[in-house]
């Protein structure tokens, strides 16, 4: 299979307008149009996935209205950052919530797996590529840099680097290797922020803790899907830990039509004993050809980019996933963050071997 010029200018045009489509007013992004799942909500982790493909092609408008968005989300809700910071939470309701209304931003109160300490580090750290790049301002007065200091207070008052929360799936709460990497790599993006004050021993406690993990996920998971994102695109494992987590989630995760995200999901598992076989997720696939693109393996990631753009639904969407062994998706299609992935896919593939401008 050969991707022809015509081809590229037409999905990225195409994939571009669907994700745009997924941005409210207010700036945010909602994770997807389907209100019957309940993923018409903007979390605070699907805005930074979501703002990967406008950020790679340049769109600094769209960028920066979503982080504006973002700031003002964690100004409203100042005061829970306070009582937090003067205390570790003890309900997950007393922590940073991961979604909220699009519109008004405020919190849904129903129990949600409220503890998603990556998604914090996960927009700390695209604050600071984007001051440090100098492409567009984020941090702009006092009120802002106040609430992105008393964020990282926040994420040391809660102790991340053991701290049990749920992650990037919102599961069961454990100490998360990828959860623990996003926060190690916000804290060392904003570092050298004028104003924004890092401890370096709030850094390097996030560092042993996340080399004391590797290459696990958890305790109960050694292979996890969201492990990649310490590869790409926070960086923040060594040759040899990127490697063998690479290696784990393609040889025991990679299936026909996605990536599981671990072994025993049972999210949007139809089999009937609800637990054998786990559903498929497409964004994975983008997510691996971005790595080995950026690792110069140019085969390895044009087998996987052929392997993405076959996954699009009949309608032109990328679907959050498909089930088991089956040719079937889910009715989250399109998903901001599938759609996300596969933009920066194809874009850095074309930048770097030129399919075509």
């Amino acid at each position: 299979m050969r991707i022809k010029v015509i081809t590229y200018k037409k999905l990225i045009e195409q994939h571009l307008k669907i994700l745009k489509s997924l941005q409210k007013s207010s700036g945010l992004f909602i994770a997807s149009k389907n209100k019957k799942t309940g993923y018409d909500k903007a979390w605070l982790r699907d805005n930074f996935y979501e703002c990967l493909a406008f950020d790679i092609i340049g769109d600094w408008t769209t960028v920066k209205k979503t982080y504006r968005a973002l700031l003002n989300i964690f100004l409203k809700h100042e005061h829970k950052i306070d009582f937090a910071i003067q205390r570790k939470p003890e309900h997950t309701y007393e922590f940073i919530h991961a979604r909220f209304n699009p519109e008004t931003f405020n919190e849904y109160w129903e129990e949600w797996g409220n503890k998603q300490n990556d998604s914090i580090g996960a927009i700390l750290f695209m604050i600071g590529e984007l001051e440090h790049s100098k492409k567009i301002k984020i941090i702009e007065n006092k009120n802002d840099l106040r609430v992105v200091n008393k964020l990282v207070k926040y994420i040391n008052t809660i102790e991340y680097w053991h701290d049990k929360d749920s992650g990037m799936w919102e599961g069961e709460e454990e100490v998360h290797a990828s959860s623990i990497g996003a926060c190690v790599a916000g804290l060392k993006n904003i570092k050298n922020i004028k104003g924004i004050e890092v401890p370096d021993e709030l850094i390097k406690r996030g560092e042993m803790a996340l080399n004391n993990m590797l290459p696990r996920e958890s305790k109960k998971k050694f292979v996890d899907l969201a492990l990649l994102s310490l590869i790409w695109p926070y960086n923040v494992v060594k040759p040899e830990q990127r490697d063998e987590i690479l290696k784990n989630v393609i040889y025991h995760l990679e299936k026909k039509r996605g990536v599981i995200r671990y072994k025993g999901d049972h999210y949007y598992n139809k089999n009937l004993d609800s637990y054998s076989e786990e559903a498929e997720w497409v964004f994975g696939i983008s997510w691996i050809s971005i790595i080995f693109d950026r690792l110069g393996d140019r085969k390895k990631s044009m087998h996987y980019l052929k392997k993405a753009i076959s996954l699009i639904t009949p309608r032109g969407v990328v679907p959050e996933l498909y089930f088991s062994n089956s040719p079937k998706f889910d009715e989250n299609a399109p998903l901001g963050w599938a759609e996300s992935l596969f933009i920066v896919a194809l874009y850095d593939f074309n930048k770097k071997y030129g399919l075509g401008r």
